[in-house]
């Protein structure tokens, strides 16, 4: 029984630094800010404009027939209606071709664990554990895998 057990090989990988460092992941996070860096500055341009008639209205306010005043407040609302459901869209987009992107590499990645633990006879590798011993992270080997493949 002690035998088998140190026979029993374990790897450790971790995620985040895969998403961090492999140049698979830098590179979709490049494509990502491309994709929607024009969104993103239109959205920064919306509240911007939102804030300058705000402090506008509150400047001139006083001095406005009633009538004006709730105009100007409607437009103002309407104004901002509009911001936050653009910048809700934004943040959806942007999250969904995020997790498309990580799925992406996650997969790949997937293979390359796959590859390092049959190469190596893991019989079991992990991906989440509240404590691991560092002996047992394979990340590096994974990382040079993946950024090796191309």
């Amino acid at each position: 029984m002690v035998a088998a057990a140190q026979d029993f090989r374990v790897g450790f990988v971790n995620t985040d630094r895969i998403f961090r460092e492999a140049n698979l992941a830098k590179s979709a996070q490049v494509k990502l800010e491309q994709e929607f860096s024009r969104r993103e500055k239109e959205i920064q341009t919306l509240a911007s404009q939102l804030k300058s008639a705000s402090e506008k209205f509150e400047r001139e306010a006083p001095t406005l027939a009633e009538a004006q005043r709730v105009i100007r407040q409607r437009q103002l609302v309407e104004q901002d209606r509009d911001f936050q459901r653009k910048q809700r869209e934004f943040q959806e987009d942007l999250n969904l071709r995020k997790n498309e992107e990580l799925q992406g590499v996650l997969e790949r990645a997937n293979r390359v664990i796959k590859q390092v633990a049959e190469a190596e006879k893991y019989d079991l590798v992990i991906q989440e554990a509240v404590y691991i011993n560092p002996k047992h992270d394979i990340t590096d080997k994974v990382l040079s895998g993946l950024n090796g493949a191309k």
